[in-house]
């Protein structure tokens, strides 16, 4: 193992031994709803372990872009990729930083007036710093994450990469340098003067669900649906409804 490689193992091991909360910076600093706010490690871990795509912002010739993008998470590392002319790796590898945005929406939040209607809503903002991957060994562990972050278990399901894709294939690492995440999950808050209104109020939970999975058409005969994508949607499928 080279010199490189060992510190950054080293590292990681010390982030997630030590690294309890990211340090209140301005960076990063919640200002509005700041009593919604967490700094904790595990709480945005958790954020970004629950999700897929994270809304990624860069400049382009001087203009801002937020653009949606698939993400792997490996202790505080985030992997991205593209095509060797990605426009948005490629101006993020140039600039001096990066930003991503998870969220997930639990709720619509229904008030008794307009302006306390809200949702209830897990996200995570992400600060850091990001190089491009060159190694090959490494660069397919990066997308082995990815992919296997999309779905437990799917690269060890899938074919081998040839050399061509991975030569083709522009790989980032974002290490998480700082980091907040805010969090709703309460029901109305209405005024007190309201309350008595004849307007229902309440919250109207959502959630993303998996459907049984569908074979593609051209399967050859006898290819049956793996484990690991059987075991993803019993656990995400609906699971059915509690009314009060």
């Amino acid at each position: 193992m080279n010199t490189v490689a060992h510190k950054a193992i080293k590292f990681a091991l010390i982030y997630e031994r030590i690294m309890k909360e990211f340090k209140i910076e301005a960076l990063n600093k919640v200002r509005r709803g700041a009593n919604r706010a967490t700094y904790d490690v595990e709480k945005v871990n958790a954020i970004l372990d629950a999700g897929f795509v994270g809304y990624v912002s860069y400049v382009f010739e001087g203009k801002a872009i937020s653009l949606p993008m698939a993400y792997g998470r490996r202790e505080n590392k985030i992997y991205l990729h593209g095509s060797l002319k990605n426009r948005m790796l490629l101006s993020l590898l140039e600039g001096t930083g990066a930003s991503m945005t998870v969220m997930h929406l639990d709720a619509l939040v229904l008030a008794r007036s307009g302006l306390h209607h809200s949702v209830n809503y897990r996200s995570a903002t992400l600060f850091g710093s990001l190089v491009k991957i060159v190694d090959p060994e490494e660069k397919e562990r990066a997308l082995k994450c990815v992919v296997d972050h999309m779905m437990e278990g799917r690269w060890e399901g899938i074919r081998p990469m040839l050399k061509k894709e991975l030569d083709g294939t522009l790989v980032v690492e974002m290490t998480i340098e700082t980091a907040s995440a805010k969090i709703r999950d309460v029901g109305v808050n209405d005024e007190k003067k309201d309350l008595e209104l004849p307007i229902w109020a309440g919250l109207l939970p959502l959630k993303q669900v998996a459907e049984f999975p569908e074979s593609d058409a051209l399967l050859p005969k006898g290819v049956e649906i793996p484990e690991h994508v059987m075991a993803y949607y019993e656990t995400n499928k609906y699971k059915g409804n509690v009314r009060n």
